[in-house]
């Protein structure tokens, strides 16, 4: 795992997204920047998680449980998106 902090001074959304990508590791955030990026700006990236609504004690075992049920959707870069009890997996249109 590689927290953005470890990077320095904040790159932005954009670079964050690129660094994971290059990587092959896929991007875990609060933020909607990121989907925005993605669906609208066409960003390339391998993979997203968002959660929104989760609060930091059970951000672990929440992502944990989303890559052990839904690791193939993100192997083919899907945008999770968690709220609440409601999980959302997008794709861009092939």
């Amino acid at each position: 795992m590689l927290e953005a902090l470890t990077v320095g001074p904040d790159p932005g959304d954009r670079a964050l997204l690129e660094l994971a990508e290059s990587e092959n590791r896929v991007l875990i955030t609060i933020d909607k920047d990121f989907g925005e990026l993605i669906f609208l700006h066409g960003a390339s990236h391998a993979g997203l998680i968002r959660l929104p609504d989760i609060r930091m004690p059970q951000r672990i075992e929440m992502v944990e449980e989303i890559i052990a049920i839904y690791g193939p959707e993100l192997e083919e870069r899907a945008v999770i998106t968690v709220q609440g009890r409601r999980i959302r997996i997008s794709h861009l249109p092939q």
